[in-house]
Formats: structure tokens, C-alpha cells, sequence
């Protein structure tokens, strides 16, 4: 197999790209010219870039490139899907040392192809670099929406129900438990990591899912939320995001967070409370968005989206509710990419 620097950019791009198929009539041109062409007709579109550096965003002692790659992609389109657009295209662009070889590049496309046909997505283009030092990836997502059916996070009105999707907290149990599998094995080289049973948030740290389905299901039922974001910096921090843009209060109730069966189990073994992980942690990637009262029966059909509380007036400021009826004001505790 020849090296990347014998295959050169050009001949890098020409092999990552040999196996893309065009999947979306809107994608006219993709790779192999000097800008994509898409084509909306009717359509608004959605764009959003995420940038993920090593070190900062991933670790790659414990994040298989494979799974890197598809997490590239599923973290980038869940943000469009934040807006009830659908992603059509994505490009992606990689700067890595001279520590990668061939194979493990092709190890992170394969991933990201792997995302693309899961999601009916087309890889249209981006661009590769050498870089100093470790891996930085670039992913850059385009959708499509109707006009009357993209959604903000500023459109939350007082008595609006507060949504959220699937469970919270266990991709930053999931991470919690690798890094603490690191330290034990960095220790000891000898102790084998102890990742049994706790195969569920694993894989919500490293192999997350954007939420497709609640977007088709809400379509499907005719609801359009008046708010929407993904969880990707904690609960608190997402809850705050619509709080200010929307110039509202919010009310949350603390037995009302769906947390998952393996999240309760590792929270209770690390002796931190469950709802920590769900209001600080990060990398869930699930919906949070506000619905109309009105639309409360249509949404109460599924199993997978979960009523936690309500919006107020401003005036009242944002707080989350524990059992016992306590008021803790909710602050952003979330992931913060800047430090």
C-alpha cells in the first residue's frame, strides 16, 4: 500500500472520494471540481461547522477512528436537525501529523461514509493539510427546510411545554468511565480496563446518534415546535440558550429527567448524582425543544420524547425543581469548548 505522501493531496482526496455516491437530487456537483454545486429550488438552507481538535474534543486512546469519523458527522447534522432541516450535504476537512499512516486515515473516512449512507447525506467536498501536531477535523453540514417550518431557539412563549428526547447524561458517564479506565492503565499497563456492562453509555460517549426520527415523528404529527437546540453542552446550558433568546423564564422538574438505567448505575458507583450529568455534562445530542400545550396529546404518543417542565414569564427566572419542591436556580455548568 502506498504512503500518503507518495499518493500526494490529490491522489489522498482521489482515493477517500473513489467510493461516494450522489444520494440527493439537490446535489448537482460534488467532489472533483473547485466548488459542490446544490440546488434548493424552493427550499431555505440550513449551514452549520463544527471543529474538533484533538486533545480538546477527542482522545484518541480510547476513541476509535472509525467511530471518530461517524461522530464527526452525526455531532455536525445533529445541529440542523435543531432547526427541523433535513442535512442533504457535508464536507469534511482533516489537517493530521506525520504519526497517521494511510490506513488509519482511511480508517476515519470509512466512519464518516459509514454516517453519510446511515443519513442519506452526500460528502461533497473539503480539503486535507499536514499538520504539526495531532488530528483536526472539520465538518461543515448543509440541509433544507420549507420557509414555515424552520425553528429557532427564540420562539418559547410562557406555558409552552418543555421536550426532550431520548435520556440525558450518558455520554459524560460514557467519557468519565474511559478516562478513568485511562488513569487505572496508565498506572498499571498490566490491569485489563473494566468497561463490562457498561456498554450503553459507551457508546452514547463515542458512537453518538443524531435524532432523525424525532423530526420525521414530529412532521409525522403535524407539530412544529416554537423552540428548538440539540444537547450538546449539558442540559443547563441548552435550557439557558432558549431562556435568553426567547426572553423567557423556564421551570424544570428534577424526577421528570429521563436518565438511563447504565447512567443511575455509574453515577451511583462514582458516588455523584445522576442529574449532574444530565445538566453539566454534554455530547447527548438529543432534542430539547417547546411545544404548544395544544400539542401535548400528539407528542405524549412517544416513547422517546419526555415532558420535563414548562416556560415562564422572564420575571421568574430559571430554576429547576427538586423532589422535596426546593427552587435551585439552573446555571451553565455545561462543556465550555474555551477552556
Amino acid at each position: 500500500m502506498a504512503s500518503i505522501s507518495e499518493l500526494g493531496e490529490f491522489g489522498l482526496i482521489k482515493r477517500l472520494s473513489k467510493d461516494i455516491k450522489i444520494n440527493n437530487s439537490s446535489t448537482i456537483k460534488g467532489i472533483g471540481d473547485d466548488a459542490a454545486v446544490t440546488d434548493y429550488k424552493n427550499k431555505q438552507t440550513v449551514i452549520t461547522t463544527d471543529l474538533l481538535l484533538e486533545g480538546i474534543h477527542f482522545d484518541l486512546s480510547f476513541s476509535p477512528l472509525k467511530h471518530l469519523g461517524y461522530k464527526a458527522v452525526t455531532v455536525n447534522i445533529s445541529d440542523v436537525y435543531a432547526m427541523n432541516a433535513i442535512p442533504k450535504q457535508i464536507t469534511v476537512s482533516i489537517a493530521f501529523s506525520n504519526r497517521f499512516p494511510l490506513e488509519a486515515i482511511e480508517e476515519l473516512y470509512e466512519g464518516i461514509n459509514l454516517a453519510c449512507k446511515k443519513y442519506n447525506i452526500d460528502l461533497v467536498g473539503g480539503d486535507t493539510s499536514s499538520s504539526v501536531s495531532g488530528l483536526t477535523i472539520s465538518v461543515t453540514a448543509i440541509g433544507e427546510v420549507d420557509k414555515e417550518k424552520v425553528v429557532y431557539r427564540n420562539g418559547a412563549k410562557p406555558n409552552d411545554l418543555i421536550c426532550v428526547s431520548g435520556d440525558l447524561g450518558g455520554a459524560y458517564a460514557g467519557l468519565k468511565l474511559l478516562q478513568r479506565e485511562k488513569e487505572v492503565f496508565k498506572a498499571n499497563p498490566e490491569v485489563q480496563p473494566e468497561l463490562t456492562g457498561y456498554d450503553y453509555i459507551l457508546e452514547r460517549q463515542l458512537k453518538p446518534e443524531a435524532r432523525k426520527d424525532i423530526i420525521e415523528f414530529l412532521e409525522k404529527i403535524d407539530v412544529k415546535p416554537t423552540s428548538m437546540i440539540d444537547v450538546s453542552d449539558g442540559l443547563s446550558s441548552e435550557l439557558l440558550h432558549i431562556a435568553e433568546e426567547s426572553n423567557c423564564g423556564i421551570r424544570i422538574y428534577d424526577q421528570k429527567i429521563p436518565i438511563a438505567e447504565d447512567t443511575n448505575k455509574f453515577a451511583e458507583e462514582v458516588l455523584i448524582v445522576p442529574t449532574i450529568f444530565a445538566m453539566n455534562g454534554g455530547e447527548d445530542y438529543e432534542l430539547l425543544f417547546t411545544i404548544s400545550q395544544s400539542d401535548y396529546e400528539k407528542v405524549d404518543v412517544s416513547p422517546d420524547i419526555t415532558v420535563i417542565g414548562h416556560i415562564t414569564e422572564q420575571s421568574k427566572g430559571n430554576f429547576i425543581i427538586a423532589s422535596d419542591g426546593t427552587e435551585i436556580e439552573i446555571e451553565a455548568q455545561g462543556w465550555n469548548h474555551t477552556k
